[in-house]
């Protein structure tokens, strides 16, 4: 089995390199034991279980069925079977399975239970997150990035997934987080123009904002609106490490992709540093380790980010990764927006909700009652239980369902059911909290005013501030605004140096008359800006004359 990266567009047909960046394929077959027979929450909940990787990243590549999966930022499609082979995509992207030691470690250090995507193996992969913990443990502060492509009006459960799961990581680690709206990718790759999916950004931020974030340690930014000199700088700092032909392996680039999608990845890969947001975190490449949570389609470009951080002068980032959420109509691979009908979205009415599920939810039942009551229901393949354990909190709730159903004694009806009483008031109290989310609020998230670098971090005290109605916001960084009480440190310079000395020499501080230069220019600059604003203060009140 090998998995396929193409470009979107091509449909699969162009296999990747089998370069650094495409690690070797290894089989793993399906679990099938029985749940009936089985009494504690993991273990009914085995088909979703980190364990289970573990085993099945042990099994021989002789068991090889020839079936190919795809799996890239942008187009997710199962093997022979429309699964997805989460185990060999551990193993070919080389990245590690979460295991329970360290969700012990995780509820250790932050005094919380392990929100259920961790608890059920939902979030099951990560890289260096180990590290993280250990770093947090020493004191070591560290800040959460993710991010959202915003091509749909709306987002749908699936789109929820990575934000719920941030919110919690947030609170339990009580760090700043950053979130990246791609509406350039958007651009780039859809038949969306630029201004739609600048709107989009703004839309999807609603919702995004209505998940709980709180605004004084969590920014928002659309890569049009935010991009500025310290955001651009490590941008090519990092093209610069990545050849075309590294890059045509990693994300499968063919004649057909426009120079845009093929510039893109450094886009999304500068995010995980942080002198990208001086306003946030100073100007220290190094101030900051970053943690970020996504789900595994998006490994390639961070495995990339990871490759360029040490020849740049910063830390690899660290990532925490999920399992695509299934289809209501069976598990495939990704929802579609697309397809209405094959999810369920944060604007659904509670009779939408009812209807989709009673309709089209692939069920584990058998064909007649009467075999259903024999046999018991499959929970490999049926939906309703899969999304439960997504979403439903109750791990002895969630254990009763599955026993039940499993034996033949609830009914696809009944456990249909279960999971529309536990999703109608779920999306019901999220459209009630976007419903309050004003343009005001969003400018509050899309700010790049200065932050206090320390309040960022531990516990916050009373409620956020509320936003000044038709106050003038900045939505563009800025290497002049920069946050209060950030950690300082000397920058490395590649400044007409070769791709090999940016390698050697990436740590070498700059030197006392590059310093000095800096500081000059800086000075230059905030007097231009100074006149800039007098002149623009004369004029107004010329005109209020």
């Amino acid at each position: 089995s090998r998995v396929v990266v193409c470009a979107p567009g091509t449909h699969g047909r162009v296999v990747a390199r089998r370069d650094r960046y495409t690690p070797y394929a290894r089989h793993v077959t399906s679990r099938t034991r029985r749940v009936r027979e089985m009494s504690a929450v993991d273990e009914v909940t085995a088909g979703l279980t980190t364990a289970s990787l573990h085993e099945a990243a042990d099994i021989d590549t002789k068991n090889n069925t020839g079936a190919e999966q795809i799996v890239t930022p942008w187009d997710v499609a199962g093997g022979a079977d429309g699964k997805i082979d989460y185990a060999k995509l551990v193993n070919e992207f080389g990245c590690q399975v979460i295991d329970e030691v360290l969700i012990a470690r995780i509820e250790k250090v932050t005094g919380m239970k392990a929100h259920p995507f961790l608890r059920r193996g939902m979030f099951f992969a990560h890289r260096e997150l180990d590290q993280i913990v250990t770093a947090y443990e020493n004191g070591e502060k560290f800040y959460l990035y993710t991010g959202r492509g915003p091509s749909s009006e709306s987002l749908h459960l699936g789109h929820l997934i990575p934000f719920h799961f941030t919110k919690w990581l947030q609170d339990a680690f009580k760090v700043p987080l950053v979130v990246q709206l791609t509406d350039d990718e958007k651009f780039l790759w859809k038949d969306l123009k630029l201004e739609d999916a600048r709107r989009l950004s703004r839309e999807n931020a609603k919702d995004i904002i209505a998940c709980g974030f709180d605004v004084r340690r969590t920014f928002i930014f659309s890569d049009v609106n935010y991009m500025c000199t310290p955001f651009y700088v490590n941008m090519l700092k990092i093209a610069k490490c990545v050849t075309f032909n590294q890059a045509r392996g990693i994300f499968g680039f063919a004649g057909e992709s426009n120079i845009g999608q093929i510039g893109f990845p450094p886009t999304q890969a500068a995010p995980a540093f942080p002198d990208c947001f001086p306003h946030l975190f100073g100007t220290d490449k190094k101030s900051l380790r970053c943690l970020i949570p996504c789900a595994i389609d998006q490994d390639p470009y961070f495995r990339m980010t990871r490759d360029a951080a040490p020849r740049i002068g910063g830390h690899k980032p660290a990532l925490v990764e999920s399992r695509f959420f299934p289809a209501l109509k069976g598990e495939s691979g990704k929802m579609s927006a697309s397809d209405p009908s094959s999810a369920i979205y944060v604007t659904d009415t509670p009779k939408q909700i009812k209807d989709k599920i009673n309709k089209y939810a692939f069920s584990g039942g058998r064909e007649t009652l009467e075999e259903h009551r024999e046999k018991g229901g499959d929970l490999d393949v049926d939906i309703p239980w899969k999304w439960l354990n997504f979403f439903m909190e109750d791990d002895q709730a969630l254990a009763s369902i599955g026993s039940a159903f499993a034996s033949g004694t609830m009914s696809s009806g009944e456990i249909k059911k279960e999971l529309i009483d536990c999703l109608s008031p779920m999306i019901a109290a999220h459209q009630s909290a976007r419903s309050l989310v004003s343009e005001a609020i969003v400018d509050q998230f899309f700010s790049t005013a200065p932050r206090d670098f320390q309040s960022m971090f531990g516990a916050l005290e009373g409620p956020p501030p509320t936003p000044t109605e038709g106050a003038e916001v900045s939505f563009q960084g800025s290497e002049t605004r920069v946050a209060f009480g950030a950690p300082t440190g000397e920058e490395t310079s590649d400044q007409n140096k070769s791709d090999e000395e940016i390698k050697v020499d990436a740590d070498a501080p700059l030197s006392k008359n590059a310093l000095k230069k800096i500081q000059k220019e800086r000075e230059i600059l905030e007097k231009k800006l100074a006149k800039a604003a007098e002149k623009a203060a004369a004029k107004a009140a010329a005109g209020g004359g």
